[in-house]
């Protein structure tokens, strides 16, 4: 784990965020919601997911010490996981770009001893944690992936041409 890796994951994580939203902010409104029979019944219900894990991820590193990024006051609120935090895609793209560029900035503030350090947190159902900071970096970049394949899955369902996975593009 090192900080280059950080670095590419977050501009890896903006740039295919920006491909898929591209296509997404093509989507009718019946397609937005369309459910099919993953655990996330729609694209929208997935964005949502993601957008909720990674604002709540950013907010718990911010307890590992101080950083610029938290003041932003898009961090004023508290975003439990059963709350929808946007209905339509103009939404939910303004929001994640808000949030893809407050991960970049999260990512240039990290200090390679910050990798090695451990994060006390706690999770949304009121466990207590102790986990590897470095770790859990990687545990959110990789939620966002897996997740970005998910909606893969259901674009290709409705017959739009996708692929999220080029990272060997950027390296």
């Amino acid at each position: 784990m090192d900080l280059q890796t950080l670095k590419l994951l977050a501009d890896y994580n903006r740039k295919t965020n920006g491909e898929m939203n591209g296509l997404i902010q093509k989507l009718e409104v019946s397609q937005w919601r369309q459910e099919f029979k993953g655990f996330f019944k729609s694209i929208h219900s997935l964005c949502n997911h993601i957008y909720l894990g990674d604002f709540n991820w950013l907010k718990r590193f911010s307890k590992l010490r101080s950083f610029a990024y938290i003041q932003n006051e898009v961090f004023n609120q508290d975003l439990p996981f059963s709350v929808v935090v946007f209905e339509t895609v103009e939404d939910y793209l303004a929001k994640r770009g808000e949030l893809d560029l407050l991960i970049s900035d999260f990512i240039s503030e990290i200090r390679a001893e910050d990798l090695d350090r451990y994060l006390e947190y706690v999770d949304s159902h009121g466990n207590p944690y102790t986990r590897l900071f470095g770790g859990l970096i990687l545990h959110c970049f990789n939620h966002q992936t897996h997740h970005r394949g998910m909606i893969s899955i259901y674009l290709e369902s409705m017959g739009i041409e996708n692929d999220f996975s080029n990272l060997a593009g950027m390296v």
